[in-house]
């Protein structure tokens, strides 16, 4: 025990990428550190496992991509990094189209070559997308601005509806402005300079992060035997689990959406579709992509097996029941986390981090690049 007579300096509750790097920072700056995860696995929603040979993304596919050289200097400590861009495709109504939205998906669209008829044609479906001298109000409004109108009912309407569960009249404005519009071919859905996915998968890497510090799995900190027992052991708490949940939803539940997964391993194949990811934006099909997990190692041995396996993700509401995945941030829920943040600010027992802490959709490398930061507030008032 220290001279406060806490056995840890930190107890870290959550065992994820924010939960992780926390972790290995504090305890190689010489901090004692427990690591307390509710599921019976480290690493979160990257969570990788390794079946049949084919190393399998549990919780959706995750690209590791970033511009920040200190991220990315950072993960490599941990991992070796296959290269994989990530090139993945819409299908609507059996049509094929490229994503992010660019020229090939123009060509598609309209049989058009030329950029500056793309331009055209967008600009003319999109005239009346808002009033005159507004900014677009609804994801609806934003898309049609951004896209057009054919774009928008065929490629955007129906994911964007059946992932949050409301209409695109109902969802903010900028839930679309993270989608990248090019006006080339260049098909790579993401413009940062380093892009790859760990060899191994995730859960290698994570595992080297946590190397030698106290983790335990299989443990709820929000039971009320465990919290007690558990917060007793530290100086201070860093959760990276739901802030509403920590404060008891004392001004009520925050709002996520979910998602259901399932797996099928495929026999007599070598592969079920042509790239790694392929979104469903038809709404009579309930799932929104299909990942086929052997894509994202093209060279590995298990690509030559008659034997794939894919992953059909189906989006529902957040319950008890299940995981809560993406933070719904309406103006109500925007309103609810601001008084959260405003109670978590003046407690000095806890440090909330990761996407359910702030309650904030997070990047795999914002999320490193904060837990860096992070350790170093934290280290600093010590």
């Amino acid at each position: 025990m220290d001279m406060n007579g806490k056995t840890y300096d930190f107890l870290i509750v959550g065992a994820g990428l924010y939960g992780s790097v926390m972790a290995r920072e504090l305890t190689d700056r010489g901090f004692s550190v427990l690591v307390a995860e509710r599921r019976s696995h480290i690493g979160g929603n990257a969570y990788t496992e390794e079946r049949a040979g084919i190393i399998v993304h549990r919780y959706g596919p995750h690209i590791f991509h970033t511009d920040n050289e200190e991220v990315w200097r950072y993960v490599n400590r941990f991992a070796d990094f296959i290269g994989f861009i990530n090139r993945p495709a819409a299908v609507y109504k059996g049509e094929i189209y490229s994503l992010p939205f660019n020229m090939k998906t123009f060509e598609k669209m309209w049989g058009v070559t030329d950029p500056g008829e793309a331009r055209r044609i967008i600009q003319s479906q999109s005239a009346s997308a808002c009033p005159e001298g507004t900014e677009p109000r609804n994801l609806e409004e934003q898309a049609i601005s951004m896209v057009g109108t054919d774009i928008y009912e065929r490629l955007v309407k129906g994911y964007s509806e059946k992932q949050w569960g409301r209409k695109c009249s109902e969802l903010p404005a900028y839930y679309i402005k993270r989608l990248p519009l090019r006006f080339s071919y260049d098909d790579n859905y993401y413009d940062d300079k380093y892009q790859g996915i760990p060899e191994g998968g995730y859960t290698p890497m994570i595992g080297k992060l946590l190397s030698g510090i106290k983790v335990i799995t299989d443990t709820d900190f929000l039971d009320p035997d465990n919290r007690d027992r558990l917060g007793k052991l530290a100086a201070k708490i860093i959760f990276s689990g739901p802030i509403d949940a920590y404060y008891e939803y004392c001004y009520g539940k925050l709002d996520y959406r979910s998602v259901r997964f399932e797996e099928e391993k495929i026999e007599g194949v070598r592969y079920y579709q042509d790239r790694a990811v392929i979104n469903y934006t038809d709404q009579l099909i309930p799932y929104t992509r299909v990942t086929e997990h052997k894509r994202f190692v093209p060279d590995a041995e298990t690509t030559l097996k008659d034997y794939t396996i894919i992953t059909k993700e189906y989006p529902q509401a957040h319950t008890e029941e299940n995981e809560a995945f993406y933070p719904v941030t309406d103006e109500k829920n925007r309103s609810l986390i601001a008084r959260y943040r405003k109670l978590a600010d003046a407690d000095e027992s806890v440090h909330f981090g990761g996407r359910l802490g702030c309650f904030r959709y997070y990047d795999m490398d914002d999320v490193i690049a904060e837990a860096l930061a992070d350790a170093d507030l934290l280290t600093e008032k010590k």
